[in-house]
């Protein structure tokens, strides 16, 4: 049983491709090669069962700019409380975030079809099956969306398939919680009219939208217009850790009547109870988040979303290639192996299929043309 097969795991989030592009995080790091480095490379995800998930485009605040974050050490319980971060210009965030775009793609070049970027469930569910590392483009704050949607549709083209709104800070389209504890996730005013043009467009095209860092009356506002799947990939339970960034009870159970799911951070901040950031934090406070996530909301809805490469981990689990020390703590909490492959992966890929619908039927539609106009020839 050593050298079993790891549980393939889909994945909610991660920020490895901001690691590789900044000079001070990537110097020396390559994908390819096992490192110590951060958390996630392909030998760690391969070790691990690793399978895919949301590779995260992320634009850094601009340099003159704080960081908005709780900071990496605290005392354990202290409340915190930080403004949000300032909003950045589309001239600054578009560049950055189409150089980080290409970064996903280098990869996928460079990977000799060990990575391939998704944009269909059916391609998710074929590198599921044959082992390929399967990477869904996802944009962590929709900064470099012009209020027009022009450069949404592009980066759509290109192979866009998840979209946040916003990050932690404001944007043309919404506003982000800021990290505080302990607080409600109820922080400010809700989506823009720009930003109910986003949902909307975004549901035509078949992209998904993260509710993650949307302030509590913005994601009321977006499951009010969205005909898709409510969705927040990296987030955890409010009523187990009462920080901005959780989800409250009445937001999970909106996300369950849509058929949504809740992807859960391993980020030690999110995680206890207390908000520590604190490597030194049991596989069962994750668990601990799964278990509620499922007994409110269903098992259905419950999923991963690791934030690999953006937050402190559990130093219990400490990178990717520990993912297997993770299931054996959801099984020894009793869950079983239907319920175990339904939060590794089952589950995601049912709200991708649903939510991308829209796509595959414009494909399937084009394609009917397409043979309909040769057959008239």
């Amino acid at each position: 049983m050593a050298n079993a097969k790891p549980l393939a795991i889909f994945d909610g989030h991660n920020d490895v491709l901001l690691s590789l592009h900044l000079p001070e995080r990537g110097k020396g790091r390559s994908f390819f090669k096992r490192g110590t480095q951060g958390h996630l490379d392909l030998p760690r995800a391969k070790k691990g069962g690793f399978a895919g998930g949301f590779f995260a485009v992320f634009v850094p605040n601009e340099p003159s700019a704080q960081t908005g974050r709780p900071p990496k050490s605290k005392k354990v319980g202290d409340p915190y409380a930080f403004p949000l971060a300032p909003a950045l210009t589309l001239s600054y965030a578009q560049p950055v975030a189409m150089a980080v775009t290409a970064s996903l793609f280098k990869l996928e070049a460079e990977a000799a079809g060990q990575l391939k970027v998704v944009r269909t469930a059916d391609e998710l569910e074929t590198c599921l099956r044959t082992g390929v590392l399967a990477a869904v483009l996802h944009f962590e704050g929709a900064e470099a969306i012009d209020p027009g949607l022009d450069a949404l549709y592009v980066f759509h083209q290109a192979g866009l398939r998840s979209l946040g709104p916003v990050w932690s800070r404001p944007t043309a389209f919404a506003h982000g919680v800021p990290f505080q504890f302990p607080h409600s996730p109820d922080t400010g005013p809700g989506l823009t009219d720009a930003g109910r043009e986003l949902v909307r467009t975004c549901n035509r095209l078949g992209i998904l939208l993260d509710n993650s860092h949307l302030n509590e009356r913005g994601f009321w506002d977006l499951a009010g217009l969205t005909d898709a799947p409510i969705v927040a990939t990296h987030s955890c339970a409010h009523a187990i850790c009462p920080v901005t960034r959780n989800l409250t009870d009445k937001q999970l159970d909106a996300i369950g009547e849509s058929d949504g799911i809740v992807g859960v951070n391993f980020a030690t901040s999110f995680v206890r109870p207390d908000s520590a950031n604190d490597a030194d934090t049991p596989l069962s406070m994750i668990v601990d988040h799964v278990a509620y996530i499922a007994e409110r909301i269903g098992i259905e809805h419950v999923g991963l979303g690791s934030d690999f490469d953006g937050a402190q981990v559990p130093a219990a689990l400490g990178d990717a290639a520990g993912l297997p020390r993770l299931v054996a703590a959801l099984r020894t909490r009793g869950f079983d192996d239907a319920a175990l492959r339904k939060i590794a992966h089952e589950n995601w890929v049912r709200v991708l299929r649903k939510t991308w619908k829209p796509l595959e039927q414009h494909a399937t539609a084009q394609h009917a043309t397409a043979q309909h106009a040769t057959a008239g020839v």
